[in-house]
């Protein structure tokens, strides 16, 4: 029987990020704004 040498990933299964971070990256993409112009994209974040 061939050998597996691939290894299993190592994911926590609890992860429970701080209400800061959730909270920084909501307000983050409620603020972003992706324009695309012709071939171009531009992010802007309005703060």
């Amino acid at each position: 029987m061939a050998k597996i040498y691939s290894k299993k990933a190592l994911a926590s299964k609890d992860l429970k990020p701080k209400k800061e971070v959730v909270s920084f990256l909501l307000n983050y993409s409620q603020a972003l704004t992706i324009v695309k112009i012709e071939d171009k994209s531009f992010e802007i974040i309005a703060n």
